[in-house]
Formats: C-alpha cells, sequence, structure tokens
C-alpha cells in the first residue's frame, strides 16, 4: 500500500496489507478450504510460540475471547471481575456475557493501566478475577498484578487485544499469563481483518476453549472431514459460533511473520513523535515504563488541563487541517450502557479520557506527514 500523499488528509492508522497477505488469502480459497481448518491450526502454534504460550485458540474476535477467557474460570452470577473502566467498552462487556458484575477500577496516569493498588482499592470478597488490560500497547506491570492476585487468591486474565508485540521484563506480553485474548482487528498491530485468540499454558483449558468456539462438540469439523471414517460427533456442552476462517488465519499467518518489522516502524515513528514534541508546551506524549516497552499500537498524547483548547476543541482544529486524530480511550462507566451501575471514583481514568488524544501513526508514515501533526499541536499550545 503507498503511502498518501503529504498534503491528503492523514489517516490515524494504515493496515500494514499487501500483496503477499492478498496472495495468501487467494491460496486459502483455492484450496477449497476457507472454514476453519489446517492454516488455523498453524496461525495457533505459531501465534502460541511467537508470545510464549504452550496453547493458541483462534477465535472470531477479542470480544469473543475474552467471553471464553471468563468461560473457563466458571465465572458467574454473584461474581465480581475487576476492570479499567478506561478501556473499549467489550472489555466490561464480556463480564456482564457470562452474568458476573464488572467493577470499575482506576488506573495510573502514566500508563493508563490497572495497578496493584487500585485493584485492591475496589477489591471485595465476592472478587474472582481481574481483566487486566495492556492500554494502546503499553504494558501493564503483570509481574506485580499477578503477585497480588497469587495473594488474594483471584485469577488474572490478561486483555491483550493491542499488547502483541509489547514486552514486559524483555519477555512478551501475555509470556505465563493464565489466559490471554488477543485482537487481530484492522486498528490492532497485526490484522487479520477481524479475529482474535486465547493464549494459556493449561492443557485442559485449551481442549475446552476449542469445543466451546465450536458449538461444544467434541471433535471439530476439520478433524470429522479430515477421518476416512464415519464420525458422529458429540455436543458436550451448550457451545459458541466463535471460529477463525483459514482465509483470516492465511492474513494472519504473513502479518504474524512481519511482526519486528512492524514494531520497530511503529516505535521509530513514535521516538521522533516524542522528540518532536519537547517543543510543545502542555502536550505529554505516551512513553514506555521501566519494566517493559510497547508496541505504539496507539500513539496517545494527554494535554495538560490549563492547555489553550479543550481535547474535542483541538480534534476539530486537526481534522480541519486534515489530520484524522481521534478522541483518547473511552470511559466505559460513563456511557450509556453502565448508567446506574456505580462505580467507585475514577479521577485519573476520567482525566486521561476527557484530556487525551491518539495522533495518526501508520508504518508509511512520513516526516513531512509528522511534522503536519505536530505543527497544529504547537500552533494551539501557542508555541
Amino acid at each position: 500500500m503507498s503511502a498518501p500523499d503529504a498534503g491528503a488528509r492523514i489517516p490515524v492508522m494504515v493496515p500494514w496489507l499487501g500483496e503477499e497477505e492478498a496472495k495468501a488469502a487467494a491460496d486459502a480459497v483455492l484450496s477449497g478450504w476457507v472454514a476453519q481448518g489446517p492454516r488455523v491450526a498453524e496461525f495457533e502454534r505459531a501465534f502460541a510460540e511467537r508470545v510464549g504460550a504452550e496453547h493458541g485458540i483462534a477465535v472470531s474476535s477479542c470480544t469473543t475471547a475474552l467471553h471464553l477467557a471468563l468461560v473457563a474460570l466458571d465465572l458467574g452470577p454473584g461474581d465480581e471481575v475487576i476492570v479499567p473502566s478506561l478501556s473499549f467498552i467489550a472489555t466490561a462487556n464480556a463480564v456482564r456475557y457470562v452474568g458476573a458484575r464488572p467493577v470499575f477500577a482506576d488506573v495510573e496516569e502514566a500508563t493508563g493501566n490497572l495497578t496493584a493498588a487500585t485493584v485492591d482499592a475496589v477489591r471485595t470478597p465476592r472478587t474472582k478475577a481481574v481483566l487486566a488490560v495492556h492500554q494502546g500497547g503499553v504494558p501493564a506491570d503483570v509481574h506485580a498484578l499477578r503477585a497480588a492476585c497469587a495473594e488474594w487468591d483471584v485469577a488474572l486474565v490478561e486483555d491483550a487485544a493491542c499488547g502483541i508485540g509489547a514486552t514486559v521484563g524483555g519477555k512478551s506480553v501475555g509470556h505465563g499469563a493464565l489466559l490471554a485474548a488477543w485482537s487481530f482487528h484492522p486498528r490492532k498491530v497485526i490484522t487479520t481483518g477481524e479475529g482474535g485468540m486465547v493464549t494459556t499454558d493449561d492443557a485442559q483449558w485449551a481442549e475446552r476453549l476449542r469445543r466451546l468456539r465450536e458449538h461444544g462438540m467434541n471433535v471439530s469439523a476439520a478433524q470429522r472431514h479430515a477421518s476416512s471414517k464415519p464420525i458422529v460427533e458429540s455436543y458436550l456442552e451448550v457451545g459458541y459460533n466463535y471460529r477463525m476462517t483459514d482465509i483470516q488465519a492465511a492474513v494472519g499467518l504473513v502479518q504474524l511473520g512481519r511482526l519486528d518489522e512492524i514494531v520497530a516502524r511503529r516505535r521509530s515513528l513514535a521516538a521522533r513523535y516524542t522528540e518532536l514534541l519537547r517543543e510543545v508546551p502542555g502536550v505529554r506524549p505516551v512513553r514506555d515504563p521501566a519494566y517493559g516497552q510497547g508496541n505504539f499500537q496507539s500513539y496517545w498524547v494527554l494535554l495538560a488541563e490549563d492547555f489553550p483548547v479543550g481535547r474535542d476543541e483541538l480534534l476539530g482544529v486537526l481534522s480541519e487541517a486534515g489530520v484524522s486524530a481521534r478522541r483518547g480511550i473511552m470511559a466505559s462507566h460513563l456511557e450509556p450502557a453502565y448508567e446506574g451501575h456505580g462505580a467507585a471514583p475514577l479521577p485519573v481514568t476520567e482525566r486521561i479520557s476527557r484530556d487525551s488524544l491518539i495522533l495518526p501513526l501508520f508504518h508509511t508514515m512520513t516526516a513531512a506527514q509528522q511534522d503536519r501533526v505536530v505543527a497544529v499541536l504547537r500552533e494551539q499550545a501557542g508555541g
């Protein structure tokens, strides 16, 4: 895909897709096997190996991955799951899918992530799990969270929707996770169009999750069709249709092979943004935490509370200048879907959600395009 013209509207993100992905998808179509099949199995193995997990279970989206992870924990009515409000609403919604109650916790301002302290502030005897998000590709401090959750006898699930290519202590996000859920939406670092994955080191969970994604069948459709003898399947429990197609997996395999190159490019662009923004007062860029490295799936900035213009007004100015920035991460507890749900005070969440915005960052972005974005910010800052 060619880079947008320097004078054209600058998009927030352009997926890194090209001829190799197109050929892989076409080969999948021509193979005659387009539903969940051998390419899905190959993608699962490759992805699990990449993040350091024993098992990968490909599904239709990260939302379905989160749902299945909570089903694996046998959560239900009467249970509470602590989640960040500062996250796409699917994080909280997945808890409601199993009948449990999402409890919103605040985040730290530097990373936008849960900490052991913010979780502990809302923990109750009904808390059965914590859903920690690696927000915008900034890794959460999972080592501290895992230690705290072990002490509390609470399960820790990682919402790694944005996390592929990010690291904690030199190892991939999701390495050593009880359960981690991943996204391959077009706005993520690698994409299959739509799609998701659950990773885990637990073989029994992996076996059950593979059944659950395929209506609870005791043998997959791929295994049934590959057998030389008739197989009559059984449905062991109520399951779901959460399958990934071989076409998606074929694209995912190509994308996974490019992951290092993609992340390196995004980090290079982010470093240049950060250097340019040193000259812009009242704009604080997202940065790597001390314990890990982000993938800069999103490059977000936090405006000072006394910034000359409000965030929404600034988005309008950027749009008029041909820059497609986006508002920052949502605060789920403020959405109509959670009206009356109740939440503890979440001052940091509300501050970040109100005063942050996501700047364009994509692999074909040019220095001239970055300069355009920063010039608008500098002008609005009074610089």
